[in-house]
């Protein structure tokens, strides 16, 4: 079923042909210090990644998304609330059509400008799509992106690819790589247990959201609304505000590292 972001077959609309979507584990949620509680035995999270990994930058008319190898152990997440490690598969962006929206996790009442998907699965499971069926396959390391005037520089290696990927469909070699470069120098984060935020929705999802966001500029956040999400041969229509809203929270806990 193709989904996407408009009214027609936007997040409204995705639960008709993927009933996991109205289920009572969704991500985003919005993250309030009144409801979190702060959990001592949080342990610190560690990422080691292999800059090696790094294959491709691709746009698949819904986010630019940087793919890498994990056919074994050689870039991982570990620590925080996973039980074990975590291998990097790929890392993707959400955005908005100008600077005061775009994040799908919302803190205390604020949506930044983006947010970035760090996203690892659980390799005691025999691959990605078997990982994807059970409720400790994913995680994700959330980062999210706040305008301001000293943008990262890090930003850049992705942000000058852009223009090679224009179009829906368009990919091209990434090589060398390391996500780290983008983390915040605070490793504080919010957890819980989620979703994809995208269709299926598979509610498979340990979100670990950096408390800090990193800066960007309005020109970097421009450069991402530079992308078109239809193919080189319709007309342009440009990406942007790709993120789904946020869902109810149920009886979830959300517990803080800090």
């Amino acid at each position: 079923y193709p989904w996407g972001y408009d009214s027609d077959n936007g997040p409204d609309q995705w639960h008709k042909n993927y009933p996991t979507a109205k289920g009572r584990h969704q991500s985003p949620i919005e993250i309030n210090n009144k409801e979190v509680h702060y959990d001592s035995s949080l342990l610190p999270w560690f990422a080691s990644y292999d800059p090696g990994a790094a294959k491709t930058i691709l746009n698949n008319g819904k986010t630019c998304r940087v793919v890498f190898d994990d056919s074994f152990d050689r870039s991982v997440l570990r620590g925080g609330p996973l039980p074990g490690v975590f291998r990097l598969r790929q890392l993707h962006f959400h955005w908005g059509s100008s600077d005061d929206h775009g994040s799908e996790h919302v803190v205390n009442g604020v949506r930044y400008a983006g947010e970035l998907h760090v996203l690892h699965w659980n390799p005691k499971y025999s691959n990605y799509l078997d990982a994807r069926r059970r409720t400790d396959g994913v995680a994700v390391l959330a980062i999210f992106l706040q305008v301001g005037e000293t943008a990262k520089p890090e930003m850049k290696r992705i942000l000058e690819e852009i223009n090679a990927i224009k179009t829906k469909g368009k990919e091209v070699p990434f090589p060398n790589f390391d996500p780290s470069i983008l983390f915040p120098k605070s490793h504080d984060y919010w957890t819980y247990h989620g979703s994809y935020t995208t269709p299926p929705c598979e509610e498979c999802v340990t979100w670990i959201i950096l408390r800090e966001p990193i800066i960007v500029s309005s020109d970097q956040m421009a450069k991402l609304r530079s992308l078109s999400k239809n193919a080189e041969n319709e007309p342009d229509h440009p990406l942007v505000d790709n993120w789904r809203p946020t869902q109810p929270r149920y009886f979830r806990m959300v517990s803080a590292s800090f």
